[in-house]
């Protein structure tokens, strides 16, 4: 499969159907002050017209903050049978009230919850996005495996834990969704699936090239990136390091990322893990 990208302006009708679901994966790519991508999981995320998205906030989480003071996004939309739209949009404004407010909140997963609903819906203008795609699974089996054999070939231990077993475990699973995120040229975060990573150590992520390659080969060498780890028990965490490029390991190119920040972005305390922070206590009340 080709992982050339070709950018339409439009969602068709059958792309915004096909996006109304209630059980999905989305992906939102946001902008933290520093300027580095942040990646967070947002079930709610749809078309909602030919040119707009929408999601639903039921939760808080850095994502909200990063995108009213950064509005460029970049957005994956997956659904249950590998169906996936990608791109860039523009976060325009809230609204509390409203046919899209109403929508989510008629949901079963929010209307018959007895401790959230959906209080905030952000919108965001369509930039670009580049045509539903079906997931090549043939591709990301094959370079899994290619991903294992690197790994075992390659294992060293690293000098900083900054990989908690439970991480490791959760990216070793050959199953779980796996996304890396990067900065565009123009500024916008870019998500690229790449479900065969694997942590090669306590602080390092590695992955075949073999699928989406050319998206991953155009990520500039020491540049900052997001790697995103999402189990279908919908467990999930954010990493972000340095990608140490592309490089031949037992015969197979793969690329590798140098972990230095963890971040639990799971509820019902969504917070930083590594490097720690240490805790005060409070004295003053």
């Amino acid at each position: 499969m080709s992982n050339q990208r070709q950018s339409q302006k439009a969602f068709s009708d059958q792309d915004i159907k096909d996006q109304q679901l209630e059980l999905k994966v989305g992906i939102l790519g946001t902008v933290n002050p520093d300027g580095l991508p942040h990646l967070t999981m947002i079930s709610t995320l749809q078309a909602c017209s030919p040119t707009e998205l929408v999601w639903g906030q039921f939760t808080e989480g850095l994502s909200k903050s990063f995108i009213r003071e950064n509005p460029r996004a970049g957005f994956l939309v997956m659904t249950l049978d590998k169906k996936m739209w990608r791109g860039k949009a523009t976060f325009s404004h809230i609204e509390r009230s409203g046919k899209e407010y109403d929508w989510y909140n008629d949901l079963p997963m929010f209307r018959y919850n007895a401790y959230f609903g959906i209080h905030t819906v952000y919108y965001m203008d369509l930039l670009e996005h580049y045509g539903v795609q079906p997931l090549p699974m043939g591709s990301i089996v094959a370079a899994a495996i290619k991903t294992m054999i690197a790994r075992t070939l390659s294992h060293g231990q690293d000098q900083q834990q900054v990989l908690n077993l439970w991480t490791r475990q959760l990216f070793n699973k050959l199953d779980n969704l796996k996304f890396v995120g990067a900065i565009d040229e123009d500024g916008y975060p870019s998500i690229i699936p790449v479900i065969q990573a694997q942590a090669r150590n306590q602080g390092q992520i590695i992955f075949s090239t073999s699928a989406f390659g050319k998206e991953l080969a155009s990520i500039p060498e020491g540049s900052t990136v997001a790697v995103f780890g999402l189990s279908l028990d919908m467990e999930d965490v954010l990493l972000r390091g340095e990608f140490q490029g592309i490089r031949t390991i037992g015969g197979f190119e793969c690329g590798m990322v140098k972990i230095n920040w963890v971040y639990n972005s799971m509820p019902p305390t969504p917070g930083q893990i590594y490097p720690e922070i240490n805790l005060e206590a409070i004295r003053s009340f």
